[in-house]
């Protein structure tokens, strides 16, 4: 729908359903579970889905599908340059980010923020959509430094909660710099994909949901060993342990992956 110069740009519009769910969407949903009901919230909800497949067959142009004999298989395109780097960094961030994101509740016991996880992940989820803005305005022309700074973020967001995760206001300034760097980390995962996979963009997409749905139960799995073998105090290292080869494996990746993207 868009020229492929673009693509990074249409991409963060698109994405910007997941920071906006997270800020407005949970926050929406609950209160309407508990005004009127958990069926009443289901309801609306099926009533929204009913009415956007419906505007999405009148509005939405219907491309032409691949021709037959031209697809390519899932192992071929894994051999694409840049695919498998691109994979291996999205899994791991998706696993570090979700040990945090699952168990944020007994993760702020030290702080004596348990209370407030909503006003954490409220935080959160602003810095979020500030992230996916910075990002969907540069991505065209920075992917590949963008990618790098995410990672190092998280990796400063990590090693600022292992040293100080009982102090309240650490806790919200590495809060603010998750959600900006979670805010965008989809787009840039999805617009590296995209452009390294060329032609079999919808084999390499189909991918990268299944590898970030991998990290998401990944994270949670992960996670839940090391909360009830070493406690709390262990997430925010094992996060920098798993940030520490995503960031090598993204610098590593500069002909293919994670190239420059002015570079022709």
């Amino acid at each position: 729908m868009v020229p492929p110069h673009l693509a990074g740009r249409a991409i963060a519009i698109t994405g910007i359903g997941g920071p906006l769910a997270f800020t407005l969407g949970v926050p929406a949903g609950t209160w309407l579970g508990v005004l009127l009901g958990w069926r009443v919230s289901f309801g609306l909800m099926s009533a929204l889905a009913l009415a956007l497949i419906v505007w999405s067959l009148a509005r939405l142009p219907d491309f032409p599908g691949q021709q037959r004999g031209k697809q390519l298989s899932v192992a071929r395109v894994l051999t694409l340059p840049g695919l498998r780097p691109i994979l291996f960094t999205m899994l791991v961030f998706v696993v570090a980010h979700n040990i945090l994101y699952t168990y944020i509740a007994p993760f702020l016991l030290p702080s004596g923020l348990a209370d407030r996880v909503d006003l954490v992940l409220l935080t959160f989820g602003f810095a979020g959509v500030l992230g996916l803005w910075v990002v969907g305005s540069l991505i065209d022309r920075h992917l590949r430094r963008l990618m790098l700074a995410s990672l190092l973020g998280f990796g400063g967001v990590a090693l600022a909660l292992g040293l100080a995760s009982a102090s309240p206001t650490v806790v919200f300034a590495a809060a603010v710099v998750w959600g900006l760097v979670m805010g965008g980390a989809p787009t840039l995962f999805q617009t590296a994909e995209a452009k390294a996979a060329g032609e079999a963009t919808d084999v390499a997409q189909a991918m990268f949901v299944t590898v970030w749905n991998t990290g998401v139960a990944g994270g949670g799995l992960l996670g839940g060993l090391l909360l009830d073998g070493l406690g709390v105090a262990s997430f925010p290292w094992a996060l920098l342990a798993l940030t520490v080869p995503a960031l090598l494996v993204a610098w590593i990746a500069s002909r293919h992956g994670f190239p420059p993207v002015n570079r022709r």
